[in-house]
Order: structure tokens, then C-alpha cells, then sequence
């Protein structure tokens, strides 16, 4: 039986489905930021409205109460900083497979796409066509640009637009008038290939003549402005030139755009848009080239005595030699495919997100342990109700930890006196195994940045919901109800007309 996730749950009550909007919030912001950590926001949300709500009976000031919460979660966050560490190679696998739902097969093949392509690669997820997940390493480019404009979108469920077997045009100068790109562009209606312009712009006559005719099926284009500024751009795009096998066309070379055809244009084996980045694909035909311009560069950064020309120079070395992982994602079934991605998905950002920030101990371990440090936190809060609103966050820190231990058939309020009462901060309930021991040796972690998110935005919605006093919603129109008249009793029911029943009689 497939998940239901937050994003599906609607309730007939506008009053109530506004509760559930809001406190969905402290979920969707945490995962858009951490990429996973969406259920334990919505579980310490609800901790801390239940709480408030308490005390908020007994006649409390609500601003004060959301005043102490939202200083004593800026409190816990640098005392999670302090309990935090940098994750180890060996490790990578036990926190994809905790977020994939302690699939270590999902793991161990996100754990191989980082060793392959470092902890700097790009991995990324894409529909396999077989029934199996399948790990493959490419060679390719990505950098911080997007789309000129959505109307080049091909995928809506992602907002991008995505090509294969794309031909690049390469740009080194502002694309003002439309007639420029007219020999390209016949090229790639001609020959139906998908063609991405890279410049340093394209001015809105020329931008308005390229969606106008990718919106009516007469190409397949999308149009993005080069990776950097200056001297820099120039350099960005002979870059991208190596790696495509291109040529950039510029106007001191004594090439003009009008007269660039299909032999100017580089090639790409995949090429994905999105809002604010580009990843380009290539079938390594060009990696003989793309090391020798590697090799000049690294020269340059030798010869180089500035910081910020050692940086820059140092960013291209990182995109010409970066290779990307794609984990292909097989499946029986259109929902079982569903599934299984919205895991790897999860488990790669866990990933991501404890190389950045560290790792701490998981199974709410860490959320038990901070709340031995509120105590201490409120000797800096100013009045009682701040303090008081310390305590509600000190209530709501147990709430994950209860649930696990509830959901495994454990009583929670015992297993949390029994990993409070040991000294060893790693040392917690392990539902997998039923057992208490130490979830950091057992490879029980969390991911920094995940367990932060919780922590800000579910204040932020138990904040908001605490100090509201009027809620407004939009007025259903009732429906008419409609009754279906009732069956007449069967000796009331008149015979069938001889031409209808086929008797004569």
C-alpha cells in the first residue's frame, strides 16, 4: 500500500483544512531546504501547538509564550552545531538507508555514487527502464543558470526543460535581433534536433521569436545567459566549448552569428534546464580534450598569486573534471516506480545534507538530548512566560522519540526515562532491532542540516498558529443534495411494449 504524504491530506472543514495547511508548512519548507525531515516538523509542530495550547488556556500572554519558543529554538540550533560532526566516507551508506527507510541497497548505491564522483559530484535520479536500480557515471558539466524564460519548459512535474541528443550554440555577445539565429535555427527544424543557445543575453525581440515558436511545435529550444561576468564569461564559455566539442562564436574571431551554422555547434547527450541551473550531459568523446584544458588551467592557478583569481580558476577545474552519477530508478509498476523514487530521493538529500552540515545521532536521540539543555537555555530568557514557552518546546523534543517507540509497541514515556537516565549522548532505542545501544556505532544518524530544519520551522508555524486570534476562510456554497427517486414496487412495474421486448403477441 502506497504512502500518503502531507501534500494529499484535505479536510472537508475549511477551519480545520487551514490548520492542516499551516502546520504542512513546517514540512514542505523543511523539505524544500534539507530535502527530507518533512514528517519530524510536522510531528514537533504539533508538540508545540498541543503544548501552547495548554497553557495558553490557563490565561498566558500567547506573545510572550511564542517570544520564549522562538528564542529557545535559536538556543537549540547553536547547541546542535556543538553536538554535530563531519560525516565519515563509511557512513554515507547508513544515513541514505535510514532516510530510505533502512534500505541498505539504496545505501550503498548512493554511498558508491559519492565515492565515484566525489563528495562535490553531481548525483542525480532519473526513470530507469529496467525493473532494477542501476547506478551510471557520465561525463558532463553543471553550472548556476537557468532559463530565460518558463515557456521553454518540456516537464512541468519538475519546471525544467529537458533535451537529448541537444546540439549548443555558444555566444560570446548579446542576441538582439531575432534574424541572427535564422540559419541556426532552420538547421535544427530542418535536421529535428533539440538546439540550447548559451550567450551572454538575449534581448526580448529575439527571447519573444524563440518561445513563440517552441510553444507552436516548430523547435525544440531553450536559451540560457553564459556562467560568470567579464573576462571570467569568455572563459566560462570556451569551458563549455572543450567539453561539448563547440565552437564559441565571438566577434574578434571574425565569426558572426549569422553565418554560424551546424559546424559551430557543440553536442550534448542530455541536457536538463532548470530555473537557476544547467547540467549538460556528454558522451566523453571530448575527455582527451577536456584534460588538456584541465592541465593549462591548473598551470594558471601555479602561476596565479591572487586568492580570488586561485578560487575562480579553481571552480572550472571542479566543472570540467566534475562527472555525474545518474542512479536509474526500475520498477514493476507506475506507483511502485513512484515510491521507490520519492525514497532514493530522500535518502540522496539526507546524503547531501549531512556532507554539508555533519551528522548527529539519530532515531530522536539528538531531540531528546537537547532537551536537557533547556534548562540551561532558560536562565537567559527575560520573564516566566518565556520561560514557560522553553518548557512547551521541552514537551515537544519527546514527541518523535514517543511516536517510534509507540509505533514499534514499546511504551514511550518508558523508553525515554530509560535514554535519559544513561550518560552516553549516543546511547537510544533502536525500533529496527527492539534493542538500546549506541545508534552512532549502529549507523543510526541524522543529518545536521535535517534535525535544524525541524527545530526553525516548526517553531515558526507553532509561533504563528499560538498568536492568532481571527482566522478567515472562504464561505462553501452548499450543494444541493441529490435524492434518487425510489424503485417502484415490482407489481406496480408496467410491461414492456411488444416492439421493445421482442414477443408478439
Amino acid at each position: 500500500m502506497p504512502a500518503c504524504s502531507s501534500d494529499s491530506v484535505e479536510l472537508e472543514d475549511p477551519l480545520e483544512n487551514l490548520g492542516v495547511k499551516l502546520v504542512r508548512q513546517a514540512g514542505a519548507r523543511t523539505n524544500d531546504i534539507a530535502g527530507d525531515g518533512c514528517t519530524t516538523s510536522i510531528i514537533l509542530a504539533q508538540g508545540l501547538i498541543a503544548e501552547g495550547m495548554k497553557v495558553l488556556a490557563a490565561g498566558m500572554n500567547p506573545v510572550q509564550i511564542a517570544r520564549g519558543i522562538g528564542r529557545t529554538a535559536d538556543a537549540l540550533v547553536s547547541e546542535l552545531k556543538l553536538m554535530s560532526r563531519e560525516i565519515e566516507d563509511h557512513e554515507i551508506a547508513h544515513v541514505a538507508a535510514v532516510s530510505a527507510g533502512n534500505d541498505y541497497a539504496v545505501g550503498n548505491m548512493i554511498s558508491d555514487a559519492f565515492k565515484r564522483v566525489g563528495r562535490e559530484g553531481m548525483v542525480r535520479i532519473e526513470n530507469g527502464r529496467s525493473t532494477v536500480n542501476s547506478l551510471e557515471v557520465v561525463e558532463g558539466m553543471q553550472f548556476e543558470r537557468g532559463y530565460l524564460s518558463p515557456f521553454f519548459v518540456t516537464n512541468h512535474a519538475n519546471m525544467s526543460a529537458e533535451y537529448t541528443d541537444c546540439k549548443i550554440l555558444l555566444v560570446d555577445k548579446i542576441i538582439s535581433d531575432p534574424r541572427e539565429l535564422l540559419r541556426v535555427c532552420f538547421s535544427a527544424v530542418k535536421e529535428d534536433f533539440p538546439l540550447l543557445i548559451i550567450a551572454e543575453d538575449v534581448e526580448e525581440e529575439a527571447l519573444s521569436t524563440l518561445t513563440r515558436n517552441k510553444l507552436s511545435g516548430m523547435i525544440k529550444v531553450a536559451a540560457i545567459k553564459a556562467p560568470s561576468f567579464g573576462e571570467q564569461k569568455t572563459q566560462c564559455l570556451e569551458d563549455i566549448a572543450i567539453i561539448t566539442g563547440g565552437t564559441v562564436v565571438r566577434d574578434d574571431m571574425g565569426y558572426t552569428l549569422e553565418e554560424a551554422g551546424k559546424e559551430f555547434l557543440g553536442s550534448a547527450s542530455k541536457v536538463i534546464v532548470k530555473k537557476d541551473s544547467t547540467l549538460i550531459v556528454t558522451d566523453g568523446s571530448t575527455l582527451h580534450a577536456v584534460e588538456k584544458r584541465v592541465a593549462q588551467i591548473k598551470g594558471q592557478v601555479e602561476n596565479s598569486k591572487e586568492r580570488y583569481q586561485k578560487k575562480i580558476l579553481g571552480e572550472r577545474i571542479a566543472r570540467l573534471s566534475g562527472a555525474i552519477a545518474i542512479i536509474q530508478v526500475g520498477a514493476q509498476t507506475v506507483i511502485e516506480l513512484k515510491d521507490k523514487k520519492l525514497r532514493i530521493e530522500d535518502a540522496l538529500n539526507a546524503t547531501m545534507a549531512a556532507i554539508e552540515e555533519g551528522v548527529v545521532v539519530g532515531g530522536g536521540c539528538s531531540l531528546l538530548r537537547l532537551s536537557q539543555k533547556i534548562d540551561m537555555i532558560k536562565e537567559s530568557l527575560d520573564n516566566l512566560e518565556q520561560k514557560i514557552g522553553a518548557d512547551i518546546f521541552k514537551h515537544a523534543l519527546s514527541y518523535p522519540s514517543t511516536l517510534i517507540a509507540n509505533n514499534a509497541g514499546m511504551s514511550g514515556k518508558f523508553v525515554i526515562e530509560k535514554v535519559l537516565a544513561n550518560d552516553n549522548a549516543s546511547y537510544g532505542y533502536n525500533a529496527a532491532n527492539g534493542c538500546y545501544e549506541d545508534l552512532m556505532a549502529s549507523g543510526i544518524l541524522d543529518p545536521s542540516k535535517v534535525v535544524r530544519c525541524c527545530i526553525e520551522h516548526s517553531a515558526v508555524v507553532a509561533k504563528s498558529f499560538l498568536t492568532s486570534d481571527v482566522v478567515i476562510v472562504e464561505a462553501q456554497e452548499s450543494k444541493p443534495i441529490r435524492v434518487r427517486p425510489p424503485m417502484p414496487p415490482r407489481n406496480l412495474i408496467p410491461p414492456m411494449p411488444a416492439s421493445v421486448s421482442g414477443i408478439r403477441v
